[in-house]
C-alpha cells in the first residue's frame, strides 16, 4: 500500500508520499480500507517531531479515517467484511490501509456520504468526552468555545445546541464568526477586536460561562478562569498558546470552579471503547435527524497531504479538511 510517511521531522515538505507494507489485523482489531482520512493538529505536530505516536501504534499520521471492511482479525464479532465505517485511531489515517481496534469503529451514520464520514470521529469523541462525560454540560448553561470555526468548534457548537446550552465562540474573522453563527452559536467574540472575558461577562449579565472548551492551554489560562461562572469547568484539549502558565488557585477556589486536561490518542484501548460507545449511543442518533453534521472545508488528494496541512497551518479553513484516496 502507500503512506504518508515522515522520514525526518520538518514543515510540509517532510511528508512522504511511498510505498511500505500492508497492515496486519491482531486480536481484536479490523483492516479497513481507507476512503478518506483528516487532518488534526496533532498530525502536524507529529510531522514537526513534538507529538510521537503511542507505544505499539501506527507511525503514519492521521487520527481517523473512513472505509470499508476488508478484513477481520482474530476475536472480532459484530462486524463483517464490506461494512462501511468510521473510526477513531491512534495513527495511520494517512495511509491506504489501517488496521483499527474494532472497540474504536462506527458505522457510518444515516444521511452522511463514507468520505465525509472521516470528518467525524476525532473531533465527536474528542467534544463528547470533554464537554458532556467530563464537563457535564447541562441544558441552560452557557459553553464557551475559543476556535469556534474550527473542526473541534463546528462539532461542540452543534452538540451544545442539541444539549439545549447556549454557546459563545471565539474566531478571528467576520467570515468565520458569521458560520459559526449559522450554526447555531449564540455569542460571537473576534478575539483580535475584542477581550474574549469582557464579552462572556457582558452577555451573561456578569455571570460567565459555565464550561469552556480551550485548545490554547497556557496563553489563555489566567483569562479562562476570569471568565468562568462560579462552579464553572475549564477543559483544555489543546496547547497552541503554550504548554507553561501561571494559575491564581485564589480565582479558582473562589469560584468552586474546575479546569481538566485530556487527550485522546496515548488513552488505554477501554477507555477510547466507552467513548465510542458514548457517541454512538448519544451523538449518532442526532445525526441521522439532521440536528448535528460534519461541516467539511475542502477534499484534498492523500498524496498532496503536505497542502492539506499548509492549509491547517493557516487557519483559513472553516471545519475539517480530508483527506482523500483515489
Amino acid at each position: 500500500m502507500h503512506a504518508i510517511t515522515i522520514p525526518e521531522p520538518g514543515g510540509p515538505e517532510a511528508l512522504v508520499w511511498d510505498e511500505v507494507p500492508d497492515p496486519v489485523p491482531g486480536e481484536g482489531e479490523v483492516l479497513v480500507e481507507v476512503v478518506a482520512s483528516a487532518v488534526n493538529r496533532a498530525d502536524i505536530l507529529q510531522r514537526q517531531g513534538n507529538y510521537q505516536p503511542p507505544p505499539g501504534a501506527s507511525p503514519y499520521p492521521g487520527l481517523e479515517c473512513s472505509g470499508r471492511i476488508a478484513a477481520l482479525g482474530p476475536g472480532v464479532s459484530g462486524w463483517a467484511v464490506g461494512d462501511e465505517v468510521c473510526a477513531l485511531l491512534a495513527g495511520g489515517g494517512y495511509a491506504e490501509k489501517v488496521a483499527v481496534p474494532s472497540g474504536q469503529l462506527l458505522p457510518v451514520p444515516e444521511g452522511v456520504d463514507l468520505r465525509q464520514a472521516a470528518a467525524l470521529p476525532e473531533v465527536v469523541c474528542t467534544v463528547w468526552s470533554n464537554v458532556f462525560m467530563v464537563a457535564h454540560l447541562r441544558p441552560a448553561e452557557t459553553l464557551l468555545v475559543h476556535g469556534g470555526s474550527s473542526g473541534i468548534g463546528t462539532m461542540a457548537i452543534q452538540l451544545a445546541k442539541a444539549a439545549g446550552a447556549r454557546v459563545a465562540v471565539t474566531a478571528g474573522t467576520k467570515e468565520k464568526l458569521d458560520q459559526c453563527a449559522e450554526l447555531g452559536a449564540d455569542i460571537l467574540i473576534n478575539y483580535r477586536e475584542q477581550d474574549f472575558v469582557e464579552e462572556i461577562r457582558r452577555a451573561t449579565d456578569g455571570a460567565g460561562a459555565d464550561v469552556i472548551l480551550d485548545n490554547m492551554g497556557a496563553k489563555y489560562l489566567d483569562r479562562n478562569v476570569r471568565a468562568l461562572a462560579v462552579n464553572g469547568r475549564l477543559a483544555i484539549i489543546g496547547l497552541q498558546g503554550g504548554a507553561k502558565g501561571e494559575l491564581n488557585i485564589g480565582a479558582l477556589l473562589g469560584k468552586r470552579a474546575a479546569i481538566s486536561a485530556t487527550s485522546l490518542r496515548g488513552r488505554p484501548l477501554g477507555e477510547k471503547a466507552a467513548i465510542v460507545a458514548a457517541v454512538r449511543e448519544h451523538v449518532w442518533p442526532l445525526i441521522a435527524d439532521g440536528h448535528v453534521r460534519p461541516v467539511v472545508d475542502r477534499e484534498v488528494p492523500l498524496s498532496e497531504a503536505a497542502a492539506a496541512q499548509r492549509v491547517v497551518e493557516e487557519s483559513g479553513h472553516i471545519g475539517k479538511v480530508l483527506l482523500v484516496t483515489s
